[in-house]
């Protein structure tokens, strides 16, 4: 339904009266303290800055990252809920910095579902259509879709508090695809949801996404949602973009050691290690163990005139193998989650986790036994120790 730029978005918070003066009073009396998730400056705190993205039409965008990374003030700027403080929005290849909220043709869905409690799932959902003044049969008409689409039909004459909460996330979702807007922003909508609702509402939004032509902007803190739910990932931190690509792109290829942590579940494994240059070839070595690394990423790193150097080694746990021979580690626990085992070790000062297929288990793991593990060349990340980046890229 429409394109999405952000150009340059920043959004600052200014000081309140006396806050500025009050703060730099503070750190002549005392020692500087570290300011998590907050960059400060004269014109305020920078909750968000050098935001840019270009969005097609009818994408699944998703903003993910921890709490306080600004995520949550980008899609309120695209919304018009917050005051854009520089860049340029631009839907449909209007400028929208000044236009009102209402006038903007989005919807948005909230964590905290925001119903109106004293009205039925029906008039919850009719309601930005009476207030359009659409006739009485376009709203039932359209009321009555959406509710299909949703299977939530038979809770039309309902009040919210007799729904449960994935009941009321439905109809806080068909409230605003009445509506058939441009742009869908969802803020977290799943979070208050149980472990098994939140699956379940994973996939309705799935299949909504394929019933409706609509732009989706969607903000999650859990990286399993933005796995399964994006065309495209932008995972933040402290207000910047650190990565922009698809799931399989920022999971494969991290740009930092930032996204390296922060996608995948369990997180990668970090390890100091030795990156070796000899003529074209490249190694890692870590723990007695020398692995040459595959073709494409010796290519890029030789693009990018690498030399031998101490690096962060990166091996997700799926990738790591147990082994008769690799780097020594010690069993801490093992365990036992089905269809695999995760076997968490210690080696080279370090705290590892392994994945075991459980049809590849030939003896159990107690505490305290000695094993070994090994990867391969094509699934090593190495990162510079100076700027945290990856070096292949």
């Amino acid at each position: 339904m429409a394109t999405v730029q952000l150009k340059n978005i920043k959004k600052v918070y200014p000081f309140v009266s006396g806050e500025q003066k009050k703060s730099k009073k503070k750190k002549a009396d005392e020692p500087e303290k570290k300011k998590v998730n907050l960059q400060i400056t004269d014109e305020g705190v920078v909750a968000v800055q050098e935001f840019s993205l270009d969005i097609a039409d009818k994408e699944f965008i998703v903003l993910v990252g921890p709490s306080g990374c600004g995520k949550s003030t980008t899609l309120r700027m695209v919304a018009g809920l917050e005051e854009i403080s520089g860049g340029e929005l631009i839907i449909d290849g209007k400028l929208m910095n000044d236009v009102a909220p209402k006038d903007r043709d989005i919807a948005m869905v909230f964590q905290n579902y925001a119903l109106y409690p004293h009205m039925s799932v029906y008039d919850n959902m009719a309601f930005s259509l009476k207030l359009r003044k659409e006739s009485k049969d376009v709203i039932d008409k359209k009321v009555r879709e959406a509710a299909e689409i949703l299977d939530i039909t038979q809770y039309l004459d309902r009040k919210p508090k007799a729904l449960s909460g994935g009941q009321r996330q439905r109809v806080a979702i068909g409230r605003a695809i009445v509506r058939d807007p441009k742009v869908m922003l969802m803020d977290e909508p799943l979070s208050n949801l149980d472990a098994k609702l939140r699956n379940e509402m994973r996939a309705e939004i799935i299949k909504l996404r394929k019933r409706i032509n609509t732009t989706f902007i969607y903000v999650t803190h859990d990286q399993t949602e933005a796995m399964t739910l994006g065309d495209r990932i932008v995972i933040m931190r402290d207000g910047y973009i650190q990565q922009i690509g698809t799931p399989q792109e920022v999971f494969n290829h991290p740009s930092n050691l930032f996204v390296a942590g922060f996608i995948g579940m369990p997180v990668m494994n970090f390890f100091d290690a030795q990156l070796i240059r000899e003529g074209k070839k490249f190694f890692v070595e870590l723990g007695g163990l020398k692995v040459e690394l595959d073709e494409e990423k010796e290519a890029r790193l030789l693009a990018n005139d690498v030399q031998s150097q101490a690096v962060t080694l990166g091996v997700r746990p799926e990738h790591t193998n147990i082994s008769e021979t690799g780097v020594a580690a010690k069993v801490d626990v093992a365990e036992m989650m089905g269809s695999s085992v995760h076997l968490h070790l210690s080696a080279e000062g370090k705290d590892v986790i392994v994945i075991v297929p459980t049809i590849d288990l030939k003896d159990s793991f107690k505490q305290g036994d000695t094993v070994h593990f090994s990867f391969n060349g094509n699934v090593a990340h190495v990162f510079s120790k100076e700027t945290d980046k990856n070096l292949e890229w």
